[in-house]
């Protein structure tokens, strides 16, 4: 095993290796093999799972580690804005009845305010503008 082990490593010196975009690709062919293939079986498919698997493997193997990288750190980029807007959209949904949440119309800090019916002057703790906020339900 030893052997083998040496002779891998010598040839991904200078390579990219593996990343979030990987895992990511591997997860979705995988769901794609087991999934898609039962419910329908089509040609487009099986040739979108292989265009994905090769582009994957491509990146692995890739001697561009900086354009590997800079490709990584944008699907990150993309990948916490998706998390964090849905963590936000969770958190309204679970503060629904207790809390309602407004923007400061200076610095645009989202804010969550207590749910008190009426109109209420709010401080931003961000930039200390006060403003009016009407809270119907």
């Amino acid at each position: 095993m030893g052997k083998i082990r040496q002779k891998i490593a010598i040839f991904m010196q200078g390579r990219y290796g593996i990343d979030h975009i990987y895992l990511t690709n591997l997860v979705i062919y995988f769901i794609g093999l087991i999934f898609l293939r039962r419910i329908e079986q089509r040609l487009y498919l099986d040739i979108l799972l292989l265009v994905l698997i090769l582009w994957t493997f491509y990146r692995v193997f890739s001697r561009n580690i900086v354009k590997r990288q800079a490709e990584n750190q944008v699907f990150l980029r993309v990948i916490n804005k998706i998390k964090s807007t849905t963590k936000l959209i969770f958190k309204r949904i679970r503060d629904i009845g207790t809390h309602r949440y407004r923007r400061c119309p200076n610095c645009q800090t989202q804010l969550r305010l207590p749910r008190k019916v009426g109109t209420h002057t709010v401080k931003c703790p961000r930039c200390d503008n006060r403003f009016q906020v009407k809270i119907k339900i």
